[in-house]
């Protein structure tokens, strides 16, 4: 989500994900990696894990599970990615914030808790973890969003800037190229 950035190289955690584009696009670009139908993740041939988008998190996964999510919330909640580490069996939400000028998204923040406790409802029935992961710009540095940030770890939810490590989402690293 930031202007004009580009790509981050790899870091003693691995390979990292920007927010400037999805997961399954970024994902597809790391060795050893393929996304069949912007969803199913390989890593060297084996499936590790399913990406979902919106609404595709209901009519794909959730239908896939059987399960009616109008029977555990009253409200769709439609995650900006999501993806289903099927090595770990854990749903990872991801919500990208971006912010140029102070506005709704900081208020926005302070809604991880009832959210992870709306997917963690949804996915009860399949015995599924969730874990919920804010990935922001810069923006949100500023020392004013300090006790907005350590509200974010205080109810279980992450938090990362510009990037997420593989190893965050129980993925695995490819190895280094040295080039």
């Amino acid at each position: 989500m930031k202007k004009g950035g580009i790509y981050g190289g790899n870091t003693k955690t691995g390979l990292i994900f920007e927010g400037k584009t999805d997961l399954a696009t970024f994902l597809s670009k790391q060795k050893g990696y393929s996304v069949e139908n912007d969803e199913k993740v390989f890593y060297n041939g084996e499936l590790v894990a399913r990406v979902f988008k919106k609404f595709k998190f209901y009519s794909v996964f959730l239908e896939e599970l059987g399960i009616d999510w109008t029977q555990y919330i009253s409200k769709r909640l439609l995650p900006d990615d999501s993806i289903y580490v099927i090595l770990n069996n854990v749903l990872f939400i991801i919500e990208c914030k971006h912010q140029e000028v102070a506005g709704s998204v900081d208020e926005k923040l302070q809604t991880c808790d009832f959210k992870k406790k709306q997917y963690q409802k949804l996915m009860s029935k399949a015995n599924i973890d969730v874990e919920y992961i804010y990935l922001l710009d810069n923006w949100f540095r500023d020392p004013k969003y300090k006790d907005v940030l350590d509200y974010i770890h205080s109810v279980g939810c992450d938090y990362y800037f510009e990037y997420i490590p593989l190893t965050r989402l129980g993925l695995p690293v490819p190895e280094n190229d040295e080039e």
